[in-house]
């Protein structure tokens, strides 16, 4: 399943989502392309999503979750890569 979390992080003078899939790396990137999410926002295993787009990446497909509950999904996957 593809989630993402709500713009609460700021950075370069916008908030940020993160998209993340609790399936697999593949089903996260396939979904990016579709959405037009470019290459360059992947950092090691989620999308950065400015809050300008968050609408539309919810409705092509992404389900709403808590920052919270996207890591915790992340984990159980063992999809996390920590920094580091």
């Amino acid at each position: 399943m593809i989630l993402i979390d709500p713009p609460l992080v700021p950075r370069y003078d916008r908030w940020w989502s993160h998209l993340v899939s609790d399936v697999s790396y593949e089903e996260l990137h396939a979904f990016a392309r579709e959405a037009g999410i470019p290459e360059r926002g992947f950092h090691r295993d989620h999308y950065d999503v400015p809050k300008q787009r968050y609408d539309a990446v919810v409705a092509a497909g992404a389900t709403e979750v808590s920052s919270r509950e996207l890591v915790a999904r992340l984990r159980a996957a063992g999809l996390r890569r920590p920094k580091g």
